[in-house]
């Protein structure tokens, strides 16, 4: 039984819900999955589809082209949520399935939308009827389905990704909405380019959002049009795409990375606003910037380290919102920092010598030696004490013998790290045979 059948036809239903599509040529945006010729299209066409998973955005369509396939297909529309619905219903839901497959020839198409509100063991219970082609399964999701969906299910679904709106595709869907007989036809309110503009850029490419903005806009129009004024005390302020726990999250965190290391402080800032609007964690921040500091500035600045974890001193101390300020100042100067990942590189390539090499024996000569019988083993025989030499530098391996001469730091010639490549040079020089004089005491 379709929980929604109705509600297009439902005059108190939100206009988001009126408008939604009843063909593929009504769908709009998509064209990457919908156009002519396209995969999806295709499949739809032919009622050749097998089990599938659209991946976006809210407000992109899922709900929406999962109701135009089983129409598209005249096969038997199943909705289900994993968020207020459980295996229990799964089960009533199959069993339906299979009778209108065994008494109808009809197939069924159930939609389940979000999908990874289903822990991966509760996914399990799609698996047979999948398999047994009792449903046609349209999982429904905002979670990468690669972390969210269980492999199993996986491997049996195809995954399309529903791209966000444009807002030329929004402005589309609201110029429909105020001429359609299921929309604001009878209303006869026109909305000015301003406002229109307004939402389908504000709406963040969710035509639910748009949709729902519009109604609100033209239930309190005082006169038959929405104006920009109208329009933005309509859409509110819209809550920041952005799940601490999920894909965008990620992808968030990595453009804000990507900014410090590409030495881009306006970008940075951006980023920074962006998690701290969406409500992030500001301790979480400053971890990373902490990490950075010391992975992609390292000795170019040694000062960034400094900065940042007095940074996270201060975000502890003073907390939002006046902490945005410290967290900025910290942005601003790391990006602009210069650069070396010498350090990071230096331990990843000294670890994975480590594995490939195993413990390697320690040199006698820098062994410790607090007992007699480790003396008699020669434990630090002919150690060179370097404060006995007139620079502090003594003419000795540190390394096991069979790396001897092997580099694991190597210094840019980027900000202080230049003086630190200098330095080393100079005191490989003082290493060499004859470069060095002891203090002769």
């Amino acid at each position: 039984m379709d929980l929604f059948a109705n509600a297009i036809d439902r005059r108190d239903a939100p206009l988001a819900e009126r408008m939604r599509p009843t063909t593929l040529d009504e769908v709009v945006g998509q064209q990457q999955l919908l156009g002519e010729g396209k995969l999806l299209r295709r499949l739809i066409e032919l009622d050749s589809l097998s089990s599938v998973l659209f991946w976006g955005p809210p407000g992109t369509g899922k709900t929406t082209l999962a109701r135009v396939i089983a129409a598209s297909t005249k096969s038997n529309f199943e909705a289900f949520s994993a968020v207020l619905q459980g295996v229990k219903e799964v089960r009533e839901i199959v069993a339906r399935a299979k009778k209108e497959r065994a008494y109808h020839g009809r197939k069924t198409l159930f939609f389940v939308d979000e999908i990874h509100r289903f822990n991966k063991s509760q996914q399990d219970a799609f698996l047979p009827h999948v398999e047994s082609g009792d449903i046609t399964l349209i999982g429904a999701t905002t979670e990468n389905p690669s972390f969210e969906v269980n492999s199993a299910l996986l491997s049996r679904s195809r995954v399309f990704v529903l791209e966000p709106l444009t807002p030329e595709d929004i402005k589309t869907l609201l110029q429909r909405a105020l001429i359609d007989p299921r929309g604001l036809a009878e209303r006869g309110v026109t909305v000015d380019d301003n406002a229109l503009d307004f939402i389908a850029a504000q709406a963040d490419g969710d035509a639910r959002i748009a949709l729902n903005t519009l109604e609100v806009a033209a239930a309190s129009a005082s006169g038959s049009i929405i104006d920009l004024a109208l329009a933005q005390e309509a859409l509110q302020k819209k809550a920041l795409l952005y799940d601490k726990g999920a894909d965008e999250h990620y992808n968030v965190i990595s453009a804000f990375i990507k900014s410090l290391r590409g030495s881009d402080p306006d970008a940075a800032l951006y980023w920074l606003a962006r998690m701290l609007e969406a409500g992030e964690d500001p301790l979480f921040i400053v971890r990373r910037l902490v990490i950075f500091a010391s992975e992609d500035i390292g000795n170019a600045d040694p000062r960034a380290l400094q900065l940042s974890v007095a940074t996270q001193q201060a975000v502890h101390f003073v907390g939002l919102p006046e902490a945005r300020i410290n967290l900025a100042q910290a942005v601003t100067y790391l990006a602009s920092a210069p650069k070396s990942n010498a350090a990071y590189v230096g331990i990843s390539e000294a670890q994975a010598e480590v594995r490939r090499s195993g413990a390697l024996p320690v040199p006698l000569h820098i062994r410790n030696a607090p007992t007699t019988l480790m003396k008699s083993l020669d434990y630090g025989k002919n150690y060179q004490y370097a404060h006995n030499y007139a620079d502090g530098v003594a003419p000795q391996e540190h390394l096991p013998e069979q790396l001897v001469g092997t580099k694991f730091y190597r210094p840019t010639e980027r900000g202080y790290e230049k003086t630190i490549a200098e330095r080393l040079a100079w005191m490989a020089s003082l290493r060499r045979p004859g470069g060095g004089e002891d203090d002769k005491d």
